[in-house]
């Protein structure tokens, strides 16, 4: 496959045991430009996911790799949210713990057209579009790449990967999508959509750069001058992004909406809890994000 790979250095690679992460890990471990240390998160979602930490322990070994693990018990009923937020702070404090340059995922193409429709079905606004992206701390080489490419790769490098039965499960969402929508794109529709994807990212960024004029130096606070005198909806886009700027990404439409309510109502004193770790102050002049105890 003809993708970008990061450059030389230490590198934290997120491996599930599906074929995207055994492909990724396979391409990595065969350039010989990496100190990779591969990291598996057992979720305890599926009964039988303790086959797939060792599955991905003797991957590890058969590559002359450490390998770091953990498994939790969020059984059955557990989100798809909590388990990915789960997944990503042992994924986090593994790139802290071994000082990585980052971590990798094999997030795909078909990743982004899943994400996006999800997105959009959810109404999380124009970030929806770029929410899989890379940056600093978390590189995707296989993002240009499809899903069938992907299984073409593990196939004919002969490659072994277990399936997880949970992805047969259409009582949830990304799985009804992967099933029932994105195999009726043709080829056509799908380079439109991804066109628009990235298109969106890009614009994305553009916003940013104009919103962080409105940031003060101390980028935990917020001007509530600025969002008075701005239209409902751009103030609502300027919070959620101050909100992504100080590395706060859970929160959800109704946390925005109390925010710019109170932003451009609420007297001074009003605490509101933005996602259970932190609370905003709102004061005369600014809202103030702090944690809890302060």
């Amino acid at each position: 496959m003809n993708i970008k790979l990061p450059k030389s250095g230490r590198y934290v690679v997120a491996v599930s045991g599906g074929v995207d992460s055994v492909s990724l890990l396979h391409i990595l471990a065969k350039t010989n430009k990496y100190d990779l240390i591969v990291a598996h998160f057992d979720h305890g979602i599926r009964i039988d996911s303790s086959e797939d930490l060792i599955f991905v322990d003797k991957l590890a070994a058969s590559y002359g790799l450490t390998s770091k693990t953990t498994r939790v018990n969020l059984g059955p009923v557990a989100s798809e949210e909590l388990a990915r937020n789960k997944r990503y702070e042992f994924l986090n404090r593994i790139v802290q713990e071994t000082n990585a340059e980052a971590l990798i995922t094999a997030h795909h193409q078909d990743d982004l057209i899943e994400t996006a429709i999800i997105n959009m079905i959810r109404g999380t606004g124009r970030v929806g579009f770029g929410s899989i992206r890379e940056n600093e701390h978390i590189k995707r080489p296989l993002l240009i790449v499809s899903k069938n490419e992907i299984i073409d790769y593990a196939l004919k490098q002969g490659l072994v990967w277990r399936e997880d039965s949970t992805n047969l499960n259409d009582a949830y969402l990304r799985n009804r999508i992967r099933h029932n929508i994105v195999p009726k794109m043709n080829s056509n529709q799908r380079q439109t959509f991804l066109n628009l994807i990235y298109r969106e990212g890009k614009l994305n960024d553009q916003i940013d750069q104009l919103f962080s004029m409105f940031f003060e130096e101390k980028k935990t606070q917020l001007n509530r001058y600025v969002i008075k005198i701005m239209p409902y909806d751009v103030s609502r886009e300027l919070i959620a992004t101050w909100l992504r700027m100080n590395n706060l990404l859970n929160f959800n439409h109704k946390t925005i909406e109390r925010l710019t309510l109170a932003a451009k109502t609420k007297p001074a004193g009003v605490k509101l809890d933005v996602t259970g770790k932190y609370v905003v102050n709102v004061t005369r002049d600014y809202l103030a994000l702090r944690s809890p105890e302060r």
